[in-house]
């Protein structure tokens, strides 16, 4: 493997943005399974792989609002890939998922799973071949869902329920909304599948101090205990947002509140 510095390209820095959204920053390490079999495949070490991921954390403002900081040393690349993938998240996401697909596996049509200490092949879908633009779509989803699931850890935010397979990267502003806020992972809440049945359907909603709202509608059915057990119970409470990630933006759930919880309340 090669261990001489080299110039890292664009698709190297979609690659690592990929992951940076998908892995918390205190696990930007050089033992870390994922950027070991990353930095492989690049011909690069994993310390030069995790450094570089630390170089782009020095341009996260998300970061630098909680008082953490990155490694000095971002390129002028970094920087413009940096702006450009946060701009266009709806076009550059699924391009990164198709990328990083193609790395580990040869094939970008092959869908991966990645958490933050490991990366699973995933079973490809049956049934006729995808025309191009769904196969962008469902890169998109699988990345948004990557990126919000490990954001809460893979637990619930509201319950804690740490079951996978039955939790939902729940959207704040629908995806047929605002196509440039759609893959944003902060436009994203770990859900179970009931909560966010009832958070798209305006039944819930959470204010600026991310305390669950329940609406009238909800509350009428107190008197029956499944839904005192999963609404009552956790009415006024905070959403479990670990400490190292950045959390639902403001301005998404204030747009949720009005143009989704509001309408069912009004």
């Amino acid at each position: 493997m090669a261990t001489t510095r080299k110039p890292w390209s664009r698709n190297e820095l979609l690659i690592l943005l990929n992951l940076y959204e998908k892995i918390p920053f205190g696990k930007f390490d050089q033992s870390n399974p994922v950027l070991i079999d990353v930095a492989q495949r690049m011909e690069r070490t994993p310390g030069s792989v995790a450094m570089k991921l630390s170089n782009l954390a020095s341009l996260d403002a998300r970061l630098a609002a909680r008082g953490i900081k990155g490694l000095s040393g971002a390129s002028a690349l970094d920087r413009t890939v940096w702006n450009e993938f946060h701009a266009q998240h709806y076009a550059l996401a699924p391009e990164s998922e198709a990328l990083l697909a193609e790395l580990l596996t040869g094939d970008a049509d092959n869908p991966i799973e990645v958490q933050p200490e490991a990366i699973t092949l995933l079973r490809l879908p049956e049934g006729p071949t995808e025309g191009t633009a769904s196969v962008k779509v469902r890169r998109g989803q699988r990345y948004f869902r990557q990126a919000v699931l490990n954001a809460y850890n893979g637990r619930c935010a509201v319950t804690g329920l740490g079951i996978r397979d039955l939790l939902v990267a729940s959207h704040i502003v629908p995806w047929n909304v605002a196509e440039q806020h759609r893959l944003d992972p902060q436009n994203g809440i770990a859900l179970n599948a009931l909560h966010d049945k009832a958070f798209d359907r305006g039944l819930i909603t959470f204010d600026d101090e991310l305390r669950l709202v329940c609406s009238p509608m909800v509350k009428d059915h107190y008197a029956d205990r499944v839904v005192a057990e999963n609404f009552e119970a956790y009415e006024g409470t905070s959403l479990r947002v670990p400490e190292e990630a950045s959390g639902p933006k403001p301005e998404y759930l204030e747009w949720h509140r009005n143009e989704v919880f509001g309408k069912v309340i009004g």
